[in-house]
């Protein structure tokens, strides 16, 4: 049971931090809409505060730090990041491929929900929390394409 809690724990700091990359390298490319840049910092706070949640909740089924991605998967979000917008970093494009990878979190997000009956409540309640907050990014992501 306290597998499939940190498990589930891991998934979700994985995607938040995942999250906040994406964000930060998006964040780089914006240069002359102030109005989307207040949004991004606004999704990347969060991200962090999922990830702050889960840090604190980790501590009831582990003594370890929740996992985060890895330096390559760091770099393969960078480099796409890199690739997609070469020839197009208008708003409109950078919106897009946030609501891609906000989009890929939501489905494993409530892949894990619909799988994961007998976790915790608590463990539960944090997963659901991040899965709506991606929701809620996919929509006020949607007005800037």
């Amino acid at each position: 049971m306290d597998n499939q809690n940190l498990n589930i724990l891991d998934e979700v700091n994985k995607g938040a931090t995942m999250g906040m990359n994406a964000i930060s390298f998006v964040s780089d490319k914006v240069s002359d809409d102030n109005k989307f840049k207040q949004v991004l910092d606004t999704e990347y706070d969060k991200y962090e505060d999922i990830s702050r949640k889960v840090n604190n909740l980790y501590s009831n089924y582990s003594d370890k730090e929740p996992h985060e991605t890895n330096a390559m998967n760091k770099m393969m979000t960078w480099y796409g990041i890199q690739m997609k917008t070469i020839t197009d970093s208008t708003t409109s494009k950078l919106s897009e491929l946030l609501m891609q990878g906000t989009n890929m979190g939501i489905i494993e997000g409530r892949r894990l929900l619909n799988q994961n009956d007998n976790a915790a409540q608590d463990v539960k309640d944090i997963l659901n929390e991040f899965v709506v907050m991606q929701e809620d990014s996919v929509e006020t992501l949607k007005k800037y394409l």
